[in-house]
């Protein structure tokens, strides 16, 4: 029987290592978890891999974000992960739910979608999964062979519900989770779409005119004027001009290299912070992704505490699914300050990114033994927010935009006219 030898932390977030005998990887996730431990990592030991053939391999991980994939069972993940989408994993987390409660097996319910999903890949994922409980395995275990499609978050969510026997509750709260997420991805985009398609508008027109209307005049003034000086708002749009039409390659060649610079800076970890740090910095809509991030960390950690997840794991899968660097640091310095024995609220209100109302409240539901609920009231309050600041922004940026359009075409028409008026003047 080959050793592996394992990383974990217990419930009060503590590292732990050692060495087990197991004749997988599933054993040693099972063994750990009867001994209250979560598996970080979990490898064949130099001895094994001697005796084995076999690679080494990576048992689920529940703190660090990674999950089992032996060579053989990766595949699908890579190939299903990639085309199930939120909006069908929300549905089929609510439908399995819904039979769970009604009194049906979890065999019999995962077998039961199976047949009537129409989505190729999710069918395949789902047969993945039964046929992962026919083996003898847990329905966590199961998942973890599909970590593109089930993520950090669902899977700590599944264990917990597992361990407690309480899997149809916590399934019915991650539907809620991902509808209400849904939700408010679905209000944030629709209150973009708007300026954006307006400024794409904006520069087809901007562009049509420099390369099909600009040159015209610019043919006409060198006839009349000859040789007379250009207003200066005149001569930058003839030379915005040229730049379009006759030089289109070094304009398209310094506008890739800038979108690559951008894409570079977005991967690096600084560059993520200081676009982040800006996002929720910007005029108008930096509050609106504020609010965002906020009404998805609460609705998050509560969800995840309600379900029976331990705090300092709770905090740190927030971290990971908040979708800010900002905000993610901050409840890194969190982590560790609960870790040391600190309250949450506390740390919380110390990193100055937190409203005082969300501090407070968490602060009464520690206090009051009801921090999920608290949490959950943060994320309606803020999600109402979400909503209001939706409505605001659709009645404020429609004249926004059309003024922004005016200026733009107006300055254009107002630089071709004024030396019209010259020549008129020359004329006469």
């Amino acid at each position: 029987m080959p050793q592996f030898t394992y990383t974990a932390v217990d419930a009060r977030g503590a590292d732990k290592s050692g060495a087990l005998d197991a004749s997988d990887v599933k054993q040693v996730s099972v063994l750990l978890r009867g001994r209250g431990l979560f598996a970080t990592s979990v490898t064949v030991s130099i001895e094994a891999c001697a005796t084995f053939s076999n690679p080494p391999v990576r048992a689920p991980i529940t703190i660090a974000g990674k999950s089992v994939s032996s060579p053989a069972k990766a595949f699908p993940s890579r190939l299903f992960g990639r085309r199930v989408r939120p909006r069908e994993l929300a549905i089929l987390t609510r439908q399995l739910s819904t039979l769970l409660r009604a009194g049906m097996p979890l065999l019999r319910g995962l077998e039961v979608l199976g047949r009537q999903e129409r989505n190729g890949p999710l069918r395949a994922v789902l047969a993945s999964l039964a046929d992962g409980i026919k083996s003898g395995g847990t329905l966590s275990d199961a998942m973890a062979q599909h970590p593109r499609v089930f993520d950090r978050l669902y899977l700590n969510m599944i264990k917990a519900g597992e361990a407690g026997g309480v899997l149809d509750i916590v399934l019915e709260r991650l539907a809620r989770f991902q509808e209400k997420s849904l939700q408010l991805k679905g209000k944030i985009k629709a209150a973009m779409i708007y300026p954006l398609i307006v400024m794409a508008v904006a520069v087809v027109i901007l562009v049509g005119l420099l390369v099909f209307v600009v040159p015209k005049f610019k043919q006409i003034f060198a006839d009349l004027l000859k040789g007379a000086p250009l207003p200066s708002l005149t001569q930058a749009v003839l030379t915005m001009s040229d730049a379009v039409k006759n030089h289109y390659v070094i304009t398209l060649v310094g506008g890739a290299v800038l979108w690559i610079g951008i894409e570079f800076m977005a991967r690096s970890p600084r560059g993520v912070l200081l676009i982040d740090r800006a996002t929720i910095r910007l005029p108008v809509f930096g509050h609106l992704f504020l609010q965002g991030i906020i009404a998805r960390f609460g609705r998050t950690l509560g969800t995840l505490l309600a379900s029976g997840v331990p705090i300092l794991p709770a905090l740190l899968i927030t971290r990971d699914t908040c979708g800010n660097a900002l905000v993610a640091a901050a409840i890194t310095e969190v982590h560790e300050r609960v870790k040391e024995g600190s309250s949450v609220a506390q740390p919380f209100e110390a990193t100055g990114i937190f409203p005082p109302m969300v501090t407070s409240m968490m602060d009464v539901g520690e206090q009051t033994g009801q921090l999920p609920e608290m949490l959950g009231k943060v994320a309606d309050i803020y999600e109402d927010e979400v909503d209001n600041a939706v409505a605001g922004l659709s009645s404020l940026i429609e004249p926004v935009m059309i003024l922004f359009l005016a200026l733009m075409v107006g300055t254009i028409v107002i630089a071709l006219f004024l030396p019209i008026v010259r020549i008129v003047e020359l004329l006469t």
